[in-house]
């Protein structure tokens, strides 16, 4: 318990110093936010790692370690991607949501895991880390859209001074899209060569689900690239497939086990 306490306040901090740098237009000058985002999301990280070592199993991946993992990646990537420029902006949104997440973790979780062989652990975490980085890609369509709207019009209001340039800040939306469709890549292919049953009943429809995700994804890139794909009808396809990975991969471990309580 100690450590979530001091992982959320320090998220916290984060969050407030981050809003009073936003605030100043000062935070990719003066990152003072760093300091405790840093350390809590290593006490995020090792919170996990702790609670394997206690039930003396593999890494946690039911609903809810599931989606602290996320919070944790995307807080990472979010510390990554605005250490620099206006990006730290999404640390408003992101340290909350990844405090909440542990605070989850933390309260309904701690279902015991069995080890994953080595295959279905990279399987796991390539999804995660897929799920996470597609997360902040919606993130920022968010701010596309919100900006593009505000620009629209002429509604000039103070925050718009914390998001970046509106073309930097699509430039980096179809950036962290790539990366995350690659991961969705090889998320997908090592579930075709680890998982031995994909297509059960239990898994077709997170399956069907991931690749339709996959291909919304993929018409994306390659209408971006092709014909200048840009603006709302960006935001729209990554909003869209979003939903569709979201609902296959915590739609489908609601259902399995909390609805149906099955592991």
């Amino acid at each position: 318990m100690t450590i979530v306490l001091i992982a959320t306040l320090l998220y916290l901090t984060a969050t407030a110093l981050l809003v009073r740098a936003v605030a100043r237009d000062d935070a990719s000058r003066s990152p003072t936010w760093l300091w405790p985002a840093l350390p809590a999301m290593l006490l995020h990280g090792g919170y996990h790692a702790l609670v394997a070592i206690r039930t003396s199993g593999g890494p946690d991946m039911h609903f809810f370690a599931a989606l602290s993992l996320v919070g944790l990646g995307m807080a990472w990537l979010t510390s990554l991607v605005g250490a620099r420029g206006r990006m730290s902006a999404l640390g408003v949104v992101v340290f909350p949501v990844a405090a909440a997440l542990l605070c989850g973790y933390h309260a309904y979780g701690h279902e015991p895991s069995r080890a994953l062989g080595w295959q279905l652990a990279t399987h796991a975490w390539l999804a995660l880390l897929a799920y996470a980085t597609l997360s902040i890609a919606a993130l920022l369509a968010i701010m596309l859209w919100l900006q593009e709207r505000a620009l629209r019009r002429r509604d000039f209001r103070p925050w718009l001074r914390a998001l970046p340039p509106l073309a930097d800040l699509e430039s980096l939306l179809f950036r962290v899209i790539a990366v995350g469709f690659a991961l969705l890549t090889l998320t997908l292919v090592t579930g075709v060569l680890f998982v031995d049953d994909l297509l059960a009943q239990k898994l077709v429809h997170k399956t069907v689900l991931s690749v339709l995700s996959w291909v919304v994804f993929g018409v994306l890139l390659i209408g971006r690239r092709r014909y200048g794909w840009r603006g709302v009808k960006a935001v729209h396809w990554t909003l869209t497939a979003m939903v569709l990975l979201g609902l296959a991969f915590f739609g489908s471990r609601f259902a399995i086990e909390l609805v149906f309580n099955r592991g």
